[in-house]
């Protein structure tokens, strides 16, 4: 079947393979829509209510950290993105270009961890509402059925995912602006909205860390849903439709749950409920099938990581429809288990996941983006990529291992969580700059080594041709 013949319904054949010119398509305004469309769900509104429930800051300051770090961090996010369409591998794939092949399996373990964690989250956060609006589903069986609606669309891959979502940012756009409208002008807020909590230099870095995370946590499979992109999609068109589709997308709802967190006491998702009144059937329902969709992409972007490892270890495996299948429904099992024990611990589980997620993807994304866009400037041996010794990349490049280790260990002194504090964070009340500084520290650093070893390198072939 043809690309242009491919209907969303057509199961995806190819994992993690090259995507060749003759299956290229879509457009970049499709990129706006998938960005757009799988962030209005409900854990991106819990998300925003952190900066008021968690971190205590007053009305302002929270809506100003939240936009701050979502406009800043996305600027990473749509530079992976527009990655897709040049090389057309899966972003993992494309780590064997900074890392070797064996080199980068420790970021890529992480990464399907990272997946796993979101996976549960969102499983734990629909099934809650379904059951607190729809009592007849109890909350185990309604996590199993947000579960399996995404399950569907990972089987099925690609093409359905983007029509899914595409979907969703119509729905649950209109639904995002019903709320908006219900809770000011129907409900109203408290009286004393402007004057609860009180502002906190700890807590809005804390704020501004989570909103920058979210984006970055998007960063190891954004280019996931851009690689079927033709290659004259052109990087700065791929750039602004993922960018500001994930922006607004993410900052909209992130706003509803400062709202929300502001109006009501206790959980967030029944104070949405309680705020929204009759209208809260519509919003729970369509929020809890957006939770599906984003985790559709949790879902397929974790099996095409699983089965990168699965491909570096025996690169004669080549990975279909029913591979792709067979992992995400182990991937799910293992998800749904960790959403059913740790559902009554959400908020704190999540929030800690969260930061810690936050120091071990910084130094990645530096690395990452450093190499393509100034070092190699795009240009990479895609075949090398699927050999067991890693072509020209080899099985390690200790540079980047190096870099990327030293990033995570720069950033200890600095972060700040319910489970560690380090001692500079201590010294300044609190506060998380720690991926601030492992941004700060490693882009220089890997440009520079990188630089070094490409001239010690070119130095060696000179002698050799001597």
């Amino acid at each position: 079947m043809s690309a242009k013949d491919a209907t969303p319904a057509a199961l995806e054949l190819s994992t993690i393979q090259p995507i060749p010119a003759s299956e290229r398509h879509g457009r970049a305004r499709d990129l706006f829509t998938i960005w757009f469309g799988s962030n209005i769900m409900l854990l991106t509104v819990v998300t925003g209510a952190l900066a008021v429930t968690v971190f205590k800051l007053p009305l302002l300051p929270a809506l100003v950290a939240l936009i701050a770090g979502n406009l800043f961090g996305a600027v990473f996010m749509a530079l992976h993105s527009a990655q897709g369409p040049q090389l057309g591998v899966p972003q993992m794939v494309q780590t064997r270009g900074q890392f070797g092949s064996y080199g980068s399996l420790l970021v890529v373990a992480l990464v399907v961890i990272m997946y796993l964690g979101f996976f549960a989250s969102n499983l734990v956060m629909g099934g809650q509402a379904l059951h607190s609006r729809y009592p007849m589903f109890g909350t185990h069986l309604a996590i199993v059925l947000v579960g399996a609606i995404s399950v569907v669309a990972t089987v099925f891959g690609y093409r359905l995912i983007h029509a899914y979502t595409r979907l969703m940012s119509y729905l649950s756009g209109a639904v995002l602006l019903l709320c908006f409208a219900w809770i000011l002008g129907v409900h109203g807020l408290p009286a004393d909205v402007w004057q609860r909590n009180t502002f906190s230099t700890a807590g809005f870095l804390g704020t501004l860390s989570v909103a920058a995370l979210w984006q970055l946590a998007y960063a190891p499979y954004v280019s996931d849903y851009s690689r079927y992109m033709p290659a004259n999609t052109g990087s700065r068109a791929a750039f602004w439709s993922s960018y500001w589709g994930c922006c607004l997308g993410s900052i909209l709802p992130m706003v509803l749950g400062v709202l929300v967190g502001l109006s009501a006491d206790g959980d967030v998702i029944a104070g949405l409920i309680e705020l929204t009144g009759p209208a809260s059937t519509l919003v729970v329902a369509v929020f809890s099938v957006g939770i599906a969709a984003t985790n559709a992409m949790n879902l397929y972007c974790g099996t095409l990581s699983t089965i990168t490892v699965g491909q570096t270890l025996v690169p004669r495996w080549a990975a279909g429809a029913l591979s792709r299948a067979v992992t995400a429904l182990v991937l799910f099992g293992m998800a749904l288990a960790l959403a059913l024990l740790g559902q009554d611990d959400f908020m704190l589980n999540y929030t800690n996941f969260i930061l810690l997620l936050l120091y071990v993807l910084v130094p990645w994304t530096a690395i990452n983006l450093v190499d393509y866009y100034l070092v190699a400037h795009g240009n990479y041996d895609v075949p090398s990529f699927f050999r067991r010794d890693g072509g020209i990349y080899g099985y390690f490049n200790w540079t980047a291992v190096g870099c990327y280790l030293l990033g995570v260990l720069v950033q200890v002194p600095f972060m700040a969580t319910e489970l560690y504090t380090g001692v500079v964070a201590k010294a300044i009340g609190g506060a998380d700059i720690a991926w601030i500084v492992g941004l700060a520290v490693i882009s220089p650093v890997y440009y520079l080594a990188s630089r070094r070893r490409g001239l010690r390198a070119l130095g060696g072939l000179k002698g050799s041709v001597r």
